[in-house]
């Protein structure tokens, strides 16, 4: 009784969301770089309080900066039901064309990705370098992939379940990697060949299928590349995805270092390191576990650099 009155709950809020929730907020201080957002899992564009805060919170501190938070589909319930069942691809094909349609982000934008929403707009960048992004900050993005899924509490206890077991067993079949989301990331070291030859879009992006040229040379343009772990992270398995390690080959225990990796190669990551650009924070909590006086001490002032 109790789980239904939640997911009703849940229903009513998303439907007030939808009446409600704007997915933009600001645009009165043309001095700085517009902000774009990017949820994660289990969450929407706008809810005050989740991005809806982190806008107003951007707004607040940029004297009227532009927001716009990322609404896959165009509205509150399809925002949500796509962080889970629609082809991560798909979703940057749309925010891709949203963005090239907002002539507010002509001359360029700063991106925040939070947890899946990191990886999903560094596809942007690799993928679609108009209109330009700046500077890219994912704050527990997942650019390795994970290979666990402990919580997944937006959703009933069955569908965690039901998802958790496809995962283990069929995750790179065709129709798991159509339909679920967090198959697309599933990055499994025991079965290298499987993930490469079946992920059908974290391989893709990390370059481990072919070397894509041209994803290198846009992500090549990005001024920073800013990415967030959270140092006591028990949702993201391996925690050390968030900074593009992953377990090495073959088992599930030892981290590879990021040097050694074939995507910091295969992505020339180097030359971007060499040049400055990669960034690595650390901050404690769980995921996403950020206090508003971190975010403006070590987020706002990245998004005021132009």
């Amino acid at each position: 009784m109790c789980r239904i009155i939640l997911v009703l709950l849940l229903i009513v809020i998303l439907i007030i969301g939808y009446v409600w929730w704007k997915p933009t907020a600001g645009g009165t201080n043309p001095e700085v770089l517009p902000v774009v957002l990017w949820h994660g899992m289990g969450d929407t564009c706008c809810a005050p309080f989740s991005l809806g805060g982190i806008m107003d919170l951007i707004v607040e501190e940029t004297k009227g900066g532009y927001v716009r938070s990322m609404e896959i589909g165009g509205n509150i319930l399809l925002d949500f039901q796509s962080g889970f069942f629609l082809h991560p691809n798909e979703q940057v094909e749309y925010v891709c064309k949203q963005l090239l349609q907002d002539e507010r982000l002509a001359k360029g934008y700063n991106a925040i990705g939070f947890s899946q929403g990191g990886q999903f707009l560094r596809a942007v960048a690799q993928r679609c370098p108009t209109p330009p992004m700046r500077t890219l900050v994912t704050l527990g993005g997942q650019h390795q992939g994970v290979f666990g899924l402990p919580m997944c509490p937006t959703l009933s206890e069955s569908t965690c379940d039901y998802i958790s077991r496809l995962l283990n067993s069929a995750v790179y079949s065709d129709e798991v990697q159509r339909n679920l989301v967090q198959a697309t990331y599933w990055h499994d070291p025991l079965m290298e060949n499987h993930y490469r030859l079946g992920s059908t879009f974290l391989a893709d992006i990390n370059n481990e299928l072919y070397l894509n040229e041209f994803y290198i040379e846009n992500l090549h343009k990005l001024k920073k590349f800013v990415m967030v772990k959270f140092l006591n992270d028990t949702i993201v398995q391996p925690k050390e995805s968030q900074w593009f390690q992953f377990y090495t080959s073959g088992q599930d225990k030892v981290i590879q270092p990021f040097k050694e990796s074939k995507t910091y190669q295969d992505l020339r990551l180097k030359k971007m390191e060499d040049e400055g650009k990669l960034v690595f924070l650390g901050v404690e909590g769980d995921h996403l576990a950020i206090s508003k006086a971190w975010f403006i001490k070590n987020i706002v002032p990245l998004l005021l650099e132009n």
